[in-house]
């Protein structure tokens, strides 16, 4: 029996790994004799989160360009040309059918090499606005996985498959109860309970407006599960308390889902993609550091199907207090956030992005 080998890339935060790894787990279900190896950038999270999920990963030299002024910009060109060597003996040892990507710097070499080798690629983007990497190797790839319309305008459009984002297993085949999940958290029902996401690297600007109106939440009866960031566990941690969990990460991300009432967001695309499934009424505080402000075009993509609420950050201590309360008070208007987000899920993502990759190998007469 052939033993399919994928290769796969992707990483620097949650919203890049997680899809691969979800991409991964679905080609392990789908490939009953396969390999899957993933590359990364060293010294960022993918090296930790991926061996977790049982996979083995690569690490290369490579990383982004500051945009202040800094001397590591020099070592720029060095960092690509160490990389793209170490990813031709990567793939030329490993041997893979298909090399896949998910976006961030790592990928971009590996998916760079694979298809100057003539292998099977395919990237996928999770935001509406397309990363760099992406963008860059979207002329050498075969296949493009997106999960927004209008994204011919960023990929040449008889490379584009509407997929959707991938979800994490346990977001969508979740068997906890809210019962287990709040035991898990010690909260006091009838108490509501506020998660707060800051993404997977912690949100400075909502981790100081969240810390400074504690009262707030305690006088409205509200329980928070508060996932700041490891940066800031050490600056937050003297906040935790019965009404306060405070985590530096949330590995038991499905636990906090179930528990939670109501969450305020970043607005990163895969976070977006499970709170479809999640189906709670949503307020997206999108990141407005990031290239073309893509988080609050990911954002008003769904507050424009009155599936969700955006509150920029400049305006969180003006509009804020009166947006939750609406949310709170408004038993209808709160349950009419949680149906309309709700319907625009798309649980089977990944297993359309594994269809793709069986098509390929299918015609390119591998399988």
């Amino acid at each position: 029996m052939k033993i399919y080998r994928f290769l796969i890339s992707g990483g620097g935060t949650g919203g890049h790994i997680y899809p691969a790894i979800s991409i991964a787990d679905e080609l392990s279900k789908s490939f009953i004799s396969s390999e899957i190896l993933f590359v990364g950038s060293i010294d960022r999270m993918e090296m930790n989160k991926v061996p977790e999920h049982g996979y083995n990963i690569k690490g290369l030299w490579i990383s982004g360009i500051k945009r202040n002024i800094h001397f590591s910009n020099l070592l720029i060109p060095f960092k690509i040309l160490h990389s793209l060597i170490k990813s031709y003996l990567i793939i030329k040892k490993f041997k893979p059918d298909f090399v896949i990507g998910t976006g961030g710097f790592a990928s971009g070499p590996i998916l760079y090499v694979a298809s100057k080798l003539k292998l099977p690629t395919l990237i996928q983007e999770q935001n509406s606005y397309a990363g760099l990497t992406n963008k860059i190797l979207s002329n050498s790839v075969e296949t493009i996985c997106v999960a927004y319309d209008n994204m011919s305008k960023y990929f040449p459009s008889n490379k584009i498959f509407f997929t959707g984002n991938p979800i994490r297993k346990e977001i969508y085949e979740s068997k906890i109860s809210k019962k287990e999940s709040d035991d898990y958290f010690d909260i006091s029902r009838p108490n509501k309970v506020l998660l707060v996401l800051g993404g997977s690297l912690g949100a400075k600007c909502i981790n100081e407006f969240i810390s400074k109106n504690l009262e707030f939440f305690n006088n409205n009866k509200i329980e928070i599960i508060w996932q700041c960031g490891n940066i800031y566990y050490d600056r937050y941690k003297k906040y935790n308390s019965q009404k306060v969990k405070l985590f530096p990460f949330i590995k038991d991300i499905n636990k906090a889902y179930n528990s939670a009432d109501y969450i305020i967001s970043r607005s990163g695309a895969s976070v977006i993609s499970e709170l479809c499934i999640v189906a709670k009424p949503v307020i997206f505080v999108p990141s407005p550091n990031l290239t073309e402000d893509h988080q609050t075009k990911n954002a008003i993509n769904i507050v424009k199907n009155n599936a969700a609420v955006m509150v920029k950050e400049k305006d969180l201590n003006k509009m804020f207090f009166s947006v939750f309360k609406k949310i709170i008070n408004d038993e209808s208007y709160s349950k009419e956030l949680s149906k309309s987000i709700k319907l625009l899920a798309k649980p089977d993502a990944t297993n359309r992005i594994v269809e793709q990759i069986k098509r390929r190998l299918k015609n390119g007469n591998k399988l």
